[in-house]
């Protein structure tokens, strides 16, 4: 059983109540959940397009998701961090001393075989257990 689980949420696919329910079950007694949702922030070309408040708008609509999809869970608290998908994941597993990362993955595509999925990446640079949980 670990204490605390940090579980990432992509917020675009049906893959948290999965990951919830598995840290739920990998959870002892007296532990926490954290739902961890990255906001990436967009790339240089794509921010001299976007205006701040469409950025902003952008990140308080996802924060607003990230607490729909945590609603009625007791254990989970919702944070949201900016900054790079896989990198956020595994900063903010140390820096809560986290015992486990629980996250979902997509069935791989070309691009993942070449660059690598969030998901490996976190597995190799997670300072904790990891389970996955695979996707269609």
């Amino acid at each position: 059983m670990y204490t605390k689980i940090v579980v990432p949420m992509a917020l675009d696919h049906g893959l948290s109540p999965v990951t919830l329910a598995v840290a739920e079950k990998l959870l002892s007694d007296d532990g926490q959940i954290i739902a961890l949702h990255v906001y990436d922030l967009p790339e240089s070309a794509a921010k001299a397009v976007l205006d701040k408040s469409m950025l902003e708008e952008g990140f308080a609509r996802a924060h607003s998701l990230l607490h729909e999809k945590t609603a009625g869970y007791s254990n989970v608290s919702a944070r949201i961090v900016r900054g790079h998908t896989y990198r956020s994941i595994v900063d903010e597993a140390a820096k809560e001393d986290a015992d486990c990362i629980v996250m979902g993955s997509h069935r791989p595509g070309l691009s993942d075989y070449l660059l690598g999925s969030t998901s490996a990446r976190v597995v190799r640079h997670a300072p904790c257990a990891v389970h996955v949980c695979r996707g269609t």
